[in-house]
C-alpha cells in the first residue's frame, strides 16, 4: 500500500457524499472502497447510494479509470508472463445482440494468426444470446476448467473461451447486482468499469470491443453506443491496456439464426469458408484485422487480411475450434459429424409472412425476446436453457418475403411454441413494397488515447 492511501480511507459516507455534491473523487479514495466492496465490509445500501451518485453526476475520466482499476484489481489477475507465449494475448468484448456468433469465429481465427485468446464469455440475460450457452450445445463441453488447465489450453491451441470464473473482479459482482435492483444500469461510467473490470483481469496485451447500435442494441440511443464506445477505447488505453472499439449495427441479427445450437451449425459453415461475405462474416473479419494489429502481429491491414484469409481457406482456424472443442471436453470428431451431436427441436418449420413483401425493418430485440420464450435463453440467471430451439435462415432487410421465401425456419419444442414464436416473428418484422437497405455495418472506430 501506498503511504498515502495507508493514513486511513475516507469513510464510505464520505465518498459518498462528495460525488452526491459533485465532488472530484480522489483515485486512493476509489480504490479502498472498491477493494471494501470486495472484502463486504461495505453495504449493499453504500453500493447503491454510490452508484446513484454517479449515475445523477457523472465521473472524470480520471475517476472511470480508477474506478475500472479498482475493479480489475479487486480479485485474481492473470499473469502469462510465466508462459513465455510466442504471441500477444489479446480478445474481444461485445456489448450483446442477436445472431452474434461472433466470437465463436474471432477466437480461433485470431488464435491462428498466432495470436493467444484467453476469453471470459457470459451466459445469455435478456434478449442477447450467451457464448457459453451456444457452446454448451456441444456435449461434453465445460466451460469451467481449473485455471491450471486454461493455462495449458490457451498455450496448447491458442484459445479458450470458458465461463466467468470465480475470483475474477468480485468487486463487480456485488456492484453489478446491485445496479440491477437500483435503476443504475444504464451509467456509462459504471458499465465502462464493469466490462474492463473483469475483461483486463484477464492480463490482455490488447483489447478489441465490439460496440451494438440499433434497435438490438444495449445502449437506447445511437449517441450512448458511440458514447459508450469512446469511454471504453480511452479508460482502457489509460488503465494500460490499449484498446479499439467498433460501433457495429444491431438493426438486425448479425447472422441469419439465433438461438444455440443453429447458431453454432452457422460458426462451422463460417469456420469453413463457406460464408466469407455474410454480415457476421465481415463484423468479424474487421474485428479480426483490429486484434492482429493491436497484437502487433501485422503492420498493416492489407497484411492482416491477406494472413486471415490464409488461415481460413487453409483450414487452420477450423482445426483451431475443434481442438479448443475437444480440450474442453467436447467430441474429437464434432467439426467431421456436428450433426450426430447436436440437439434438433421436435418441431422445425417455415414461418412465412400473412401477406408478402420487402423486409424495410426488424425489431431485434423482439426476435431475441422471442429465443427466450422458446426456452433458449434466459430472463434469471438461474434458468436453463434448451440448446435446440431458435430461428434459422432469418430473412435480411431488403429480402423479398412470401410464400416462397419464409421469414425464418422456427425451431420449436412443442406445436404450441412454434405457433407462438410464428405470431411475434411476424409483428418483429415490418413489410413493404418499396426497396430497403439495412444501416451501415460498421459504423465508425474509436482507438483509445492514453
Amino acid at each position: 500500500m501506498s503511504s498515502t492511501a495507508s493514513h486511513h480511507a475516507l469513510l464510505p459516507q464520505e465518498l459518498i457524499r462528495l460525488k452526491r455534491d459533485s465532488q472530484p473523487l480522489p483515485a486512493e479514495e476509489i480504490n479502498a472502497f472498491v477493494q471494501g466492496i470486495a472484502d463486504d465490509r461495505i453495504s449493499d445500501a453504500q453500493i447503491g447510494a454510490f452508484t446513484m451518485a454517479v449515475f445523477l453526476n457523472g465521473m472524470s475520466r480520471e475517476e472511470v479509470v480508477a474506478l475500472t482499476t479498482a475493479t480489475r484489481d479487486s480479485g485474481h489477475v492473470m499473469q502469462w508472463d510465466s508462459l513465455n507465449l510466442p504471441g500477444p494475448i489479446v480478445d474481444k468484448h461485445s456489448t450483446g445482440g442477436v445472431g452474434d456468433l461472433v466470437s465463436l469465429v474471432l477466437g480461433p481465427w485470431v488464435a491462428a494468426c498466432g495470436a493467444f485468446v484467453p476469453m471470459i464469455s457470459g451466459r445469455g440475460l435478456g434478449h442477447t444470446g450467451g457464448t457459453l450457452d451456444k457452446l454448451e450445445s456441444i456435449p461434453g463441453y465445460d466451460p469451467y476448467p481449473t485455471p491450471e488447465r486454461f493455462s495449458d489450453i490457451v498455450k496448447s491451441t491458442g484459445v479458450a473461451i470458458i465461463g466467468q470464473t470465480g475470483n475474477l473482479a468480485p468487486a463487480d459482482k456485488r456492484i453489478y447486482g446491485v445496479r440491477d435492483v437500483t435503476a443504475t444500469v444504464e451509467s456509462i461510467p459504471l458499465i465502462t468499469a464493469s466490462i474492463l473490470g473483469k475483461k483486463l483481469a484477464s492480463g490482455l496485451d490488447a483489447l478489441v470491443m465490439d460496440v451494438k447500435v440499433g434497435s438490438g442494441a444495449f445502449m437506447p440511443t445511437p449517441e450512448k453506443s458511440r458514447e459508450l464506445a469512446k469511454s471504453i477505447a480511452n479508460v482502457a488505453t489509460q488503465a494500460g491496456t490499449p484498446t479499439t472499439a467498433l460501433l457495429t449495427d444491431m438493426s438486425q441479427p448479425l447472422a441469419p439464426c439465433a438461438g444455440n445450437a443453429v447458431e453454432i451449425v452457422e460458426t462451422l459453415a463460417l469456420l469453413r469458408g463457406e460464408r466469407a461475405n455474410s454480415r457476421v462474416m465481415q463484423v468479424t473479419r474487421e474485428l479480426a484485422v483490429e486484434m492482429l494489429i493491436a497484437g502487433k502481429l501485422v503492420t498493416s491491414r492489407e497484411e492482416a487480411l491477406t494472413k486471415l484469409e490464409k488461415a481460413l481457406t487453409s483450414g487452420a482456424a477450423a482445426e483451431v475450434f475443434s481442438r479448443m472443442v475437444r480440450e474442453l471436453g467436447g467430441p474429437a470428431d464434432f467439426m467431421e459429424r456436428p450433426d450426430s451431436y447436436l440437439a434438433t427441436a421436435p418441431v422445425i418449420q417455415a414461418v412465412h409472412p400473412e401477406q408478402g413483401g420487402i423486409v424495410q425493418r426488424i425489431d431485434t430485440r423482439a426476435v431475441g425476446m422471442s429465443v427466450v420464450e422458446l426456452g433458449g435463453g434466459r430472463l434469471r440467471n438461474d434458468a436453463s436453457v434448451d440448446h435446440s430451439v431458435g430461428f434459422s435462415d432469418i430473412a435480411e432487410i431488403g429480402d423479398r418475403v412470401d410464400n416462397q421465401r419464409p421469414l425464418a425456419i422456427v425451431h420449436a419444442r412443442s406445436e404450441e411454441a412454434a405457433a407462438r414464436a410464428t405470431a411475434q416473428l411476424r409483428a418483429a418484422m415490418t413489410l413493404g413494397e418499396e426497396a430497403a437497405v439495412a444501416d451501415t455495418l460498421l459504423q465508425d472506430t474509436f482507438r483509445g488515447e492514453a
